[in-house]
């Protein structure tokens, strides 16, 4: 069967994420079955080969069809595929825990499992209620979140997040947070650096939280880029900042790293940058190098100790997830984090990230980019229509989309957000690779000024 037969059996049945399905139905928009992936290229079923330049979604760091992972998950497969884990445990959950414990930053001793990156927010914003709740400090209910912060799709992860076009629809059925200014560096004074800027940015931050302590649980923020908000960039002194903060107001601080982390932003976890542990860390994405769905909470000794008593006391975390702790899903994470300890992945990235600059440094001339930032290997490039005064597109214009369309005739696969396109690409890519994505990135911009 070719595209064509594959792409009418989905449409018939099949309703697809983030997306306005009737786009599907123009000629400009197909839908693309993936018949088979390897490394960075994945291949449809007319054989058109595709560059995988956003890591499907950001999850996939060393590639599709991984020979150490594949073999690690056939390995599982065949001793144990799932386990109830309440009363129950098994190997790889056990050693996945201990894993993170170890190479998470400091003070992070307990592993919760959930199956996404939303449930582990979820999981995140209960347990800091529920444990000043257990301390008899009830009036703690709110939480405090950045402008243009994303944290997922469910209604908890919903409503801690500020971008309009995911939220505004269902406000009606989101608990109320305080939002407080982002310390996003597209925003800086000409000559302002990114720390001058983060820095000054975190006085409105420290008013609010001076103002609504006795009331507030915690602050969740995504350390150092704010993904799905437009990959917008800030400084590491705003999470020390935040940190002083969080223990003078006596308030949690939850990291979003199910985006940023694994290697994401330069260091493993993003918070390494600053030095500082949260008292919550959400892992998710890369945690099984894209293969299956698998989140993680860490926190402290402290917070898990808040809830252990005697089951009368009616003090227990009772949150639960049927594959809580899924025996593959920790076996892929597993050979994930080996790949990461068996060489140097780090200083491999910071040859690539040095790469994604060179080859994307013409980009800062264009006359329609405000700005090129990167942090690691997370690299955006902002379309605007004047540069000068940084004036926006209508987005009713979709230039992204324009963009992503001629990348796909041209066998790369971007997939831009609003007026902004960005790589994240899996660490297995090469300098020919990277070249090639780059040049097909300014062929497109080129291509959607036509209009």
């Amino acid at each position: 069967m070719n595209n064509q037969s594959w792409m009418q059996r989905d449409l018939n049945v099949l309703w697809h994420p983030c997306s306005q399905m009737k786009d599907y139905a123009a000629d400009g928009l197909p839908l693309i079955p993936i018949k088979s992936g390897q490394g960075v290229w994945l291949e449809d079923f007319d054989g058109n080969r595709y560059l995988d330049a956003i890591s499907s979604w950001w999850v996939n760091l060393f590639g599709h069809a991984n020979p150490a992972i594949n073999q690690a998950i056939k390995a599982q497969l065949d001793t144990l595929e799932h386990v109830i884990l309440g009363g129950f445990s098994h190997q790889a959950a056990i050693e996945l825990a201990e894993k993170l414990v170890e190479i998470t930053p400091p003070n992070l001793d307990k592993c919760f499992y959930a199956d996404n990156g939303s449930s582990a927010i979820e999981i995140a914003l209960k347990m800091s209620f529920h444990y000043w709740r257990n301390l008899g400090k009830g009036q703690k209910t709110q939480f405090i979140t950045l402008e243009n912060s994303y944290h997922g799709e469910t209604l908890g992860a919903l409503a801690v997040g500020n971008v309009a076009l995911y939220k505004e629809t269902y406000a009606p059925l989101l608990m109320d947070v305080i939002s407080v200014a982002s310390p996003d560096c597209f925003y800086r004074e000409a000559e302002e650096s990114w720390e001058a800027y983060s820095i000054r940015r975190f006085a409105e931050m420290e008013r609010t939280l001076a103002e609504h302590a006795d009331s507030v649980c915690a602050v969740i923020v995504e350390p150092l880029v704010q993904c799905a908000g437009n990959m917008r960039m800030y400084h590491p002194s705003y999470l020390r900042l935040l940190r002083q903060a969080c223990d003078k107001y006596q308030v949690h601080l939850i990291a979003d790293e199910i985006a940023v982390g694994f290697g994401r932003t330069g260091t493993l976890f993003a918070c390494e940058q600053a030095a500082i542990s949260p008292d919550f860390i959400c892992l998710s994405k890369g945690l099984t190098g894209g293969y299956l769905p698998l989140s993680a909470v860490l926190t402290s000794n402290q917070v898990y100790q808040a809830f252990y008593d005697d089951y009368q006391k009616l003090t227990a975390f009772l949150h639960s997830h049927s594959y809580t702790g899924n025996a593959l899903g920790c076996r892929a994470a597993l050979a994930t984090i080996d790949l990461f300890q068996s060489s140097d992945v780090l200083a491999h990235n910071r040859q690539l990230a040095a790469l994604l600059a060179k080859y994307t440094a013409q980009f800062h001339d264009h006359p329609n980019v405000a700005e090129v930032r990167q942090t690691g290997m997370i690299l955006a490039i902002e379309l605007v229509k004047n540069k000068q005064t940084r004036e926006a597109y209508p987005w009713q214009q979709r230039r992204g989309l324009k963009v992503y369309q001629y990348a796909l005739s041209q066998g790369v696969l971007l997939r831009p957000l609003g007026n902004v396109i960005y790589f994240m690409p899996p660490y297995i890519i090469t300098e020919a690779e990277i070249k090639r994505m780059t040049e097909v990135a300014w062929q497109g911009i080129q291509y959607a000024e036509q209009d």
